[in-house]
């Protein structure tokens, strides 16, 4: 129940705001059509329940079972088998985010369907779950962030200098995109199983950075389809 109340608290908090701030523009400055302005109220009430039942889901499921999956894959004793399993999570939880399929989306919308919407969508989650899987990789051999990092921005800047100009914004958009609500709280909950079993309790600091890795996979997938398509 208390888990009830906090997650409506957060989304009153989280909605509340850009309500009142579109509700003081109609009757001021905008003055857009009454149809038009029903709508957004009709809008905001049907993604506020969406948006309660959607972290209530987060809460309940996505975290707990990111934990134990992370937290049994390390007892396999396999580094492959933690790498296949993070690639494949990565990648199948990118494909889910909304945030992921509203930027393809425009991205169509905007190019005329020359920028696909599914090839974008894809490329994003290759990328995604790639770098899932460099994360693992780092945490199973405890070596340091700032060189997957360096070297993942140091790709980053190369291809920019052979993509299409723009791809670049939209590349970058994408790496944005990807830390939406589906994606962030999976992979995170992911690494502190992982790193939970490997190193106990202490060193469950290891599974943060892991979004920060798995931004740089979507902005090095759509360089490349610029690099293609150019």
């Amino acid at each position: 129940m208390q888990d009830i109340r906090d997650t409506v608290k957060e989304v009153v908090y989280a909605i509340l705001p850009i309500t009142l701030v579109i509700v003081v523009l109609q009757f001021t400055l905008i003055w857009l059509p009454m149809e038009v302005f029903f709508q957004f109220l009709a809008g905001v009430v049907m993604v506020s329940l969406g948006l309660m039942l959607f972290l209530l889901g987060v809460h309940i499921g996505l975290l707990p079972v990111g934990e134990m999956v992370g937290s049994a894959l390390p007892k396999t004793k396999k580094i492959g088998l933690i790498l296949f399993f993070g690639f494949l999570l990565g990648f199948v939880v990118t494909v889910a985010e909304p945030d992921v399929r509203v930027l393809a989306l425009q991205i169509d919308q905007v190019s005329n369907g020359e920028i696909s919407r599914n090839i974008l969508v894809y490329s994003v989650a290759l990328g995604v779950g790639i770098f899932v899987a460099l994360a693992m990789l780092r945490i199973v051999f405890n070596f340091s962030i700032k060189w997957l990092l360096l070297g993942g921005y140091g790709l980053v800047f190369l291809l920019a200098a052979f993509t299409p100009a723009h791809f670049i914004p939209i590349s970058f958009d994408a790496g944005g995109v990807t830390t939406g609500p589906m994606t962030v709280p999976f992979i995170l909950a992911l690494g502190v199983g992982v790193a939970s079993v490997l190193r106990g309790k202490t060193s469950s600091s290891d599974s943060f950075g892991l979004v920060a890795l798995a931004s740089i996979g979507p902005i090095l997938a759509v360089l490349l389809l610029g690099v293609i398509y150019g």
